[in-house]
């Protein structure tokens, strides 16, 4: 099933027992065309490495994983330490929270290449992140395709009907709210067609290990 976003207002996608919700311009191309150019300069770019089946790998992607103090994250094993805000994303942070109505504390910067870049299925409820977490995720750069999928226990076959492919433009802002990582994952597949790169920004709140006690 593949979503056809509205222009400039919040468009719910019909995902049983989510909150997820896109508006495809979030942000005017002229906007987004000069928060794209600052923070491809702005942001320390690397690539990760992460432990998968026991042995190291490289991530199929540049990342930068940016915060304040207590916000270190654990992903696949592997601890990353936040670098300091820069001088776009302090702004637009306090924008999206507004927006929004949350609160960030951190955010995962992802940029993708080209079409080979990519993003395997998966969820992002690592404990750090709570038991419902808001994550708001902005695009810049090129549309590529988000898909969501019901999760289901190991080796049941899915059908296409499960799951459901939204278009991520420049400029758009995607909300994931409520129970949406307990009940589906998410990926950004490759595409052979796309040759210019996109930065994904995911805003989320880092619970501390003293905000996490009973």
């Amino acid at each position: 099933m593949i979503v056809e976003p509205c222009e400039d207002t919040w468009q719910a996608l019909p995902l049983p027992g989510a909150d997820v919700r896109y508006a495809a311009s979030w942000l005017v191309k002229d906007e987004a065309d000069r928060l794209l150019e600052r923070l491809l300069d702005e942001i320390s770019w690397e690539q990760h490495r992460f432990l998968m089946f026991g042995r190291e790998v490289s991530a199929p992607r540049l990342s930068c994983w940016i915060g304040g103090p207590g916000t270190t994250y654990m992903y696949s094993r592997t601890r990353f330490e936040p670098r300091t805000w820069t001088p776009s994303l302090t702004p637009l942070r306090a924008r999206l929270e507004q927006f929004c109505g949350a609160h960030f504390n951190s955010v995962l910067a992802n940029l993708y290449r080209d079409g080979r870049d990519s993003m395997g299925w998966h969820s992002d409820d690592e404990p750090e992140l709570g038991e419902q977490p808001v994550i708001a995720s902005l695009s810049l750069g090129a549309t590529r395709r988000f898909r969501l999928r019901r999760r289901v226990p190991r080796g049941t076959r899915l059908a296409p009907a499960d799951t459901m492919e939204c278009p991520l433009a420049h400029g758009s802002l995607l909300l994931m709210a409520g129970a949406t990582q307990r009940l589906y994952q998410h990926d950004l597949p490759k595409s052979a067609a796309v040759d210019t790169p996109r930065i994904n920004l995911t805003f989320r709140y880092i619970h501390t290990l003293a905000s996490r006690r009973p």
